[in-house]
């Protein structure tokens, strides 16, 4: 299989009432219950929350042929492309494929599989830990933290 294109995200992992990680698709996560940190009569902060869902929802990811993993997000409603220009000439911006870069990652193939490097140092229970993770799974998604997405192309 190839990974290099975009993929858009197929779902999102969330942990159930057992702690266990459910996946659910776009639509669910949309419309899925406020936290318990958020104040469900605060319409503030319960629109922050839509906001924040709603650019985790649209957040894809391209894999490049350059080894790095491209986190892309749309570009925000209303934003000229006078403005855009602009971003982008002072450095402040960089696109792919129309969408803005979010953090980039390597990525290389082990044993078939797709592995990408955070770049965090990671410690557990006072042991360093590799920055690799395995991202691709047996069933074709890339896993990205508790994000998963599918090829779209």
């Amino acid at each position: 299989m190839s990974y290099v294109g975009l993929w858009k995200l197929h779902s999102i992992g969330v942990n159930n009432e057992d702690f266990e990680i459910t996946y659910m698709s776009a639509e669910e996560y949309l419309n899925s219950p406020m936290p318990s940190y958020v104040d469900k009569n605060d319409e503030e902060a319960v629109e922050e929350e839509l906001n924040d869902r709603r650019k985790t929802v649209s957040v894809m990811l391209k894999v490049g042929e350059d080894g790095l993993i491209y986190n892309l997000m749309p570009l925000p409603a209303g934003v000229t492309q006078e403005e855009i220009d602009a971003a982008v000439s002072a450095g402040q911006v960089n696109l792919v494929d129309g969408m803005m870069v979010g953090q980039t990652m390597p990525w290389e193939i082990r044993d078939g599989a797709l592995w990408y490097n955070t770049g965090d140092e990671i410690e557990v229970m006072g042991e360093k830990r590799e920055s690799w993770f395995k991202g691709s799974d047996e069933n074709g998604y890339l896993n990205i933290m508790t994000l998963r997405f599918a090829k779209a192309d």
